[in-house]
């Protein structure tokens, strides 16, 4: 038939234990129950990589599937390319330079570059959604089973080069994409690899068998494992774990630095890293604290606090944000620079003019730096992080959070990728949104209780951010401030203190 959908044989590997049935699943916390079984089969590389989404479509045009693998993993280019190497002539001449693989000196230690492990994939269900693309009819895999041997249909007679799924891509890979992006289209279609294929798997279980294969085996860094799979960041049965509490501290250790090492942050050289007592600026231990407490903090699930931008999931679909490292940093740079050069250019502000008077002699903006204002306090940055990342968070979707891609996978401590991701982001939409934020916040009156020119009555209000109380009290009274303003900030501050 000229309609007849392409068949391969598989293998239905039952495993399932009949303890499993008493695990907590949840539909809302994306763990539905599984089914009990899953397939094995062999699939030409291209292929499979195809079927994986070489290309997503959006309506600014095809993006090149290699720069944009999803929210769920982030893909390493270099590595995928040593492992094609490795495929062409096996180890050790994958290592060699291009001029000695290309001398023949080196032929004779060519070798089979074998990949016998399997790529572990999810063949989504039907009506299944992906990064707010549906997977079309069309484009499903359909599985019939007579027993343990099945037969599993693709979404068409014949593979061609340039097939392109119409939505979402028919497969996810779970593990190994590094290995699946090795090949290209024009490489040899008859290359298979074993593919270990779960059906209509939820994303948490997807996030849980990364963890479990790559982790539990401790093979890769267990920080690292949150950049090559964000998703990991908003699985809350990790708090439990040793690796959450590692990946959060470790990344809020890395960001603090990154403030005040990049020469473009407010806070260059300004946080006082060893915690020496006449040390200048807040502690590093506090900056920490505070970005684990916004930023970093874990998604609470349905229904419960704000998470953190960097390490919780977003409103809309319930993905974690992929942004990098070094585009973490970038967005804390920014947003920070953009509150600085709010408070020092703004005038005709009571509380800015107030403080500006008196001119520090190092000329540093007292508004900004100096002893009376709140903000390079301990309470004034987490204030500030706290509001920050509540804003954007619930409204990352509208804001389209996600469209800010930058290629370069590096460490929020590589200047370079700093800058060069700050340079991105100038570019991009979401630059505007900071602006128009520090443009919002800084009309809060940042004083701090010992402005000289404060009433005894205003004296007494600001005592209440004193202590630990004064963090809650200090993110309160800056979104009651926010939420008069009739704008999506101002949407956003009134929905977050009616959630509060």
């Amino acid at each position: 038939m000229v309609n007849e959908k392409k068949k391969i044989p598989a293998l239905k590997v039952r495993q399932w234990s009949k303890g499993w049935n008493h695990v907590d699943y949840s539909d809302e916390s994306h763990r539905r129950k599984p089914e009990p079984h899953f397939y094995l089969f062999s699939l030409s590389a291209v292929e499979l990589r195809s079927l994986c989404g070489i290309n997503r479509r959006q309506a600014a045009g095809v993006v090149p599937r290699a720069t944009d693998l999803g929210i769920q993993r982030q893909h390493d280019p270099e590595r995928s390319e040593e492992i094609s190497r490795f495929v062409e002539f096996g180890y050790p001449w994958s290592t060699l330079s291009e001029s000695k693989r290309k001398t023949a000196e080196f032929h004779d230690l060519r070798k089979p570059g074998w990949l016998p492990t399997a790529i572990v994939v999810n063949i989504l269900g039907n009506g299944e959604t992906r990064g707010g693309e549906t997977l079309s009819e069309a484009d499903e895999i359909t599985v019939s089973e007579a027993g343990n041997i099945c037969e599993l249909r693709l979404p068409y007679q014949r593979w061609q080069k340039g097939w392109r799924p119409s939505g979402a891509a028919p497969i996810e890979v779970i593990d190994g994409q590094h290995r699946l992006w090795a090949f290209t289209e024009n490489d040899d279609p008859e290359f298979e690899v074993p593919v270990v294929a779960f059906h209509n798997l939820d994303i948490s279980w997807q996030a849980y068998l990364f963890w479990t294969i790559n982790i539990k085996p401790k093979r890769i860094n267990v920080s690292l494992a949150f950049d090559l799979y964000p998703l990991l960041r908003g699985e809350d049965w990790l708090d439990r774990a040793e690796g959450h509490a590692v990946y959060r501290e470790t990344r809020s250790q890395e960001l603090t630095e990154a403030l005040w090492s990049n020469p473009r942050s407010p806070w260059y050289d300004r946080i006082n890293m060893l915690g020496e007592r006449q040390g200048r600026g807040v502690s590093q231990a506090a900056w920490i604290r505070s970005l684990m407490a916004t930023f970093v903090r874990p998604w609470a699930g349905r229904g419960k606090r704000t998470g953190g931008l960097f390490g919780s999931r977003i409103a809309d679909d319930e993905e974690v944000l992929g942004w990098s490292r070094a585009q973490q940093a970038a967005f804390l740079i920014a947003a920070w620079e953009q509150f600085r050069v709010a408070v020092t250019s703004t005038t005709g502000i009571s509380w800015i003019d107030d403080l500006a008077g008196s001119k520090s002699s190092d000329g540093d903006h007292p508004a900004f730096y100096g002893s009376h204002s709140l903000i390079p306090t301990d309470q004034g940055v987490r204030g500030f992080l706290h509001v920050l990342n509540d804003v954007f968070i619930f409204l990352a979707a509208r804001w389209n959070l996600r469209s800010w891609r930058f290629a370069e996978k590096a460490s929020a401590g590589d200047e370079g990728a700093v800058n060069a991701a700050l340079e991105s982001l100038l570019k991009s939409e979401i630059h505007p949104r900071l602006e128009k934020f520090a443009q919002e916040v800084v009309s809060f009156d940042w004083r701090s209780s010992s402005a000289p020119s404060l009433t005894p009555e205003q004296r007494r209000a600001k005592l209440v951010f004193k202590g630990s109380g004064g963090y809650t009290e200090l993110r309160t009274q800056v979104l009651e401030h926010l939420a008069k303003s009739e704008t999506d900030i101002g949407e956003a501050a009134t929905r977050i203190l009616g959630e509060a």
